[in-house]
């Protein structure tokens, strides 16, 4: 089976090409500038000058990720989020491949979550990588699929594994400085995706035809508070965990003073750093038809961790 895969340079691409070829497959990368046999460009697919039979999967994991310091223009996003993946799904429909697998995000879905986020929400981004992500979405779905072809859009939260260095890095930075972490008194809950679990996922959907087209939110079964992420990371790293319970209304009050004097911490920082962002796997583990996904929460975590030190 010969896989068609774009954004292979990136965390995810990387261990999910080793992955694939470890389970027997072959893959072929979309690049800019082609590298070799297993590679073909971006160019050769605007072109349309590909052998279409060649594939038998297309896996688009190739995108601009959300920019937490807010410096690239919106356009960016919707010109690499949006437009490459109408291209790219072009050419799909055209080639003798079967499926269609899309990398999405569930900031396509909702920037915030005051309950947890299922496939049901109407959504509504308000950043301009969640409208990018939305728009690829919409694209796709309006487009028709002949009965021999399948489209999953999969809705991945925050994905983490060794050789991420991400937000999980930052904090363990933190921790590693015996730095207390100041926001324990807020028991928030936030979802997050191992790559393991992440493989595992792929594998079973392009193994069983019997997975229907279709949006899945992707995450590990169960959320962690950022508190407990603390003490997991800092038993990870055989510490004892540093956690302040300074009360909430005077972090608040801080904050609202912050927004005056344009301190580090404001309003708008504090309620990042303590809201809920809960993801439901329910309808993937439905079609996988399986209980739980291999590996728990804590586990996924303790190996990015380790991977730190």
């Amino acid at each position: 089976m010969n896989t068609l895969l774009t954004g292979a340079s990136g965390f995810v691409g990387k261990n999910l090409s080793a992955y694939l070829l470890s389970e027997g497959m072959s893959i072929t990368e979309v690049t800019r500038q082609s590298a070799g046999n297993n590679a073909i460009t971006w160019e050769d697919i605007r072109q349309n000058v590909t052998d279409k039979t060649a594939y038998d999967v297309y896996i688009h994991l190739a995108g601009k990720a959300h920019d937490l310091k807010n410096v690239s223009a919106p356009e960016e996003y919707f010109l690499i989020n949006t437009e490459l993946t109408k291209q790219l799904f072009k050419h799909f429909l055209s080639s003798g491949a079967k499926d269609f697998i899309y990398f999405s995000s569930v900031k396509a879905a909702a920037d915030a979550v005051d309950n947890i986020l299922d496939e049901e929400l109407v959504p509504n981004p308000q950043t301009p990588y969640g409208l990018s992500k939305l728009r690829a979405e919409e694209y796709l779905l309006s487009q028709p699929l002949p009965t021999d072809k399948r489209l999953v859009i999969l809705r991945p939260c925050m994905i983490h594994g060794p050789g991420n260095k991400g937000n999980l890095n930052l904090l363990y930075g933190f921790i590693k400085r015996g730095i207390p972490y100041p926001l324990a008194a807020f028991d928030n809950r936030r979802s997050f995706l191992g790559i393991d679990n992440l493989l595992f996922v792929i594998r079973e959907i392009i193994r069983n035809k019997d997975i229907p087209s279709g949006i899945y939110n992707v995450a590990d079964d169960e959320g962690l508070s950022t508190k407990q992420l603390v003490k997991l990371i800092a038993r990870a790293m055989n510490r004892s965990a540093r956690v302040w319970y300074i009360p909430k209304g005077l972090l608040i009050a801080m904050a609202k003073i912050g927004d005056i004097g344009r301190l580090p911490l404001n309003s708008h920082r504090l309620q990042k750093l303590t809201e809920s962002y809960m993801v439901s796997n329910g309808k993937l583990k439905r079609v996988l038809k399986v209980d739980r996904l291999p590996f728990s929460v804590e586990e996924g975590l303790s190996n990015t961790i380790k991977s730190f030190g």
